[in-house]
């Protein structure tokens, strides 16, 4: 399985000349089989506009969204392999109960907030709403668990193909649940779960620890978390994802420093990394 990291950052782009070397889209991960065309992508934030350049046509495929902020929809309509002759994009996204996900993607997704709706995007488009269980798409296996995060009901994945597998929690508030053993938040049983033995844990690292609590309420993990989690549940491999939109390229790599050496491979995610699964190795 290879994993491709079209957009890495948080809430908001971030660009600029201190943000080049991470990247400033917003979240998008790409993945594919072999040496086949990608077909999966979670997440759909601007990041998604860099995928294109890496289709030889048009996209074929799925969107899983982890939840509807916009930091994480707002790719769509900028999607230039969506819109070629031939394309499918079949996107999936967190049931929130009442009204259909398409209908809340169309809150800012419409005039006068946005000048079309989602079913405007084309007729290779659809929408669909997804509950937590296990799933079959594009020939992954897509296990979806509900996971702490505010503003929305919010999805953690894990993806598995040809003996790889990985886990997202792009954007997860452990602290919603209690401080847990360090005091960055519980490691409760769905990101336990989720993260269980994988070889690559891409997880919410918006805040550092020294920055709780004043940040907690915005519904955040730290990287200090996700290196616990990712001990806890076994996974040989985290990447610190969904970077404060003002951390520089030189704060993440303190960050990366810091966290580093604690038993556990830690990498901090860039635009443009790719990674090849189950061994967890830059793609040459």
């Amino acid at each position: 399985m290879r994993v491709s990291f079209c957009g890495v950052r948080g809430s908001t782009p971030a660009p600029g000349a201190a943000f080049l070397r991470y990247g400033g889209h917003t979240s998008c991960v790409a993945l594919a089989r072999g040496g086949e065309p990608i077909r999966l992508l979670l997440d759909a934030g601007t990041g998604m506009q860099a995928v294109t350049p890496l289709l030889d046509g048009p996209f074929v495929g799925s969107v899983v969204l982890g939840h509807l902020h916009w930091d994480h929809t707002h790719g769509m309509p900028f999607f230039g392999a969506g819109f070629g002759e031939g394309h499918r994009v079949s996107v999936y996204m967190p049931r929130q109960g009442g009204e259909s996900g398409e209908a809340l993607l169309g809150r800012c997704l419409s005039p006068p907030n946005f000048p079309i709706v989602p079913a405007q995007l084309g007729p290779g488009w659809s929408f669909s709403d997804l509950d937590e269980g296990t799933v079959a798409l594009e020939g992954f296996t897509v296990t979806a668990r509900e996971i702490p995060h505010k503003g929305g009901r919010t999805f953690g994945l894990r993806v598995e193909a040809d003996g790889g597998s990985l886990a997202y929690l792009s954007d997860h508030s452990p602290t919603a649940l209690g401080p847990g053993p360090s005091g960055q938040g519980e490691l409760h049983p769905a990101a336990l779960d989720l993260a269980a033995g994988v070889d690559l844990l891409i997880h919410d690292a918006q805040h550092r620890a020294a920055e709780f609590p004043g940040v907690g309420f915005l519904g955040h993990a730290s990287p200090e978390y996700a290196v616990e989690l990712a001990r806890a549940a076994g996974a040989r491999t985290v990447a610190l994802f969904h970077h404060a939109p003002a951390r520089t390229d030189d704060e993440v790599d303190a960050i990366l420093a810091d966290v580093s050496g604690s038993g556990v491979r830690v990498l901090a995610a860039h635009e443009g990394l790719v990674l090849d699964l189950p061994g967890v190795t830059a793609a040459s």
